[in-house]
């Protein structure tokens, strides 16, 4: 049973950062292409970032592009989305999900598996 476990965010004021990881088990995740999403009040769930496992790549969307990075430990099966310069306009909860496939996706529908999700609140 694949399971993603999400842990970090929380409250913190515009211009500052936060960092998410989420941790995998339950399955070998070499050749998987991991993705960050968010979902705002009120509005559909959105790409945010996806990195490839091997080799890696990582691609944004242009609302976090020079703001947010995607990182991964192969050995922990765990990544990491590092959040710096955020707005209020960046306030959802985010959820890390993976795919069964190598090559970096933007739709929720590609991936099978998701992480619980977890609050982040910019305070302006």
């Amino acid at each position: 049973q694949v399971q993603l476990l999400q842990s970090g965010g929380g409250l913190v004021q515009a211009g500052g950062s936060l960092n998410l990881s989420c941790l995998a088990s339950g399955g070998t995740f070499s050749s998987s292409a991991m993705a960050w999403f968010r979902q705002a009040p009120g509005k559909e769930r959105a790409f945010v970032g996806a990195i490839s496992w091997t080799p890696r790549r990582a691609h944004f969307s242009d609302s976090v592009a020079g703001r947010f990075t995607i990182s991964r430990d192969n050995a922990k099966n765990t990544a990491y989305l590092q959040m710096n310069s955020l707005k209020p306009e960046d306030t959802a909860i985010y959820y890390c999900a993976v795919r069964n496939g190598r090559d970096l996706r933007m739709t929720i529908f590609e991936y099978s598996y998701w992480g619980q999700g977890t609050q982040v609140t910019v305070s302006s």
